[in-house]
């Protein structure tokens, strides 16, 4: 992938990481019983955050001390 699009996609992962947390906190809010759904969501979330720091990483040139 080239630079530009890893920073697409890095866009694109942030902006779908923002809206799980409106969703998780949308069902949290609702205070339904659905906690396995909520559950699932954070681990989505979680994966979608170590993908962008994955990106990010490649991004950021290695600096060396």
């Amino acid at each position: 992938m080239t630079e530009d699009e890893l920073r697409k996609r890095l866009a694109a992962l942030q902006v779908e990481h923002r809206d799980l947390d409106i969703a998780i906190e949308a069902l949290v809010q609702a205070g339904g019983p659905d906690q396995l759904q909520v559950a699932r969501l954070k681990k989505r979330k979680l994966r979608l955050r170590d993908h962008i720091s994955h990106i990010e990483d490649n991004l950021t040139p290695d600096i060396i001390a």
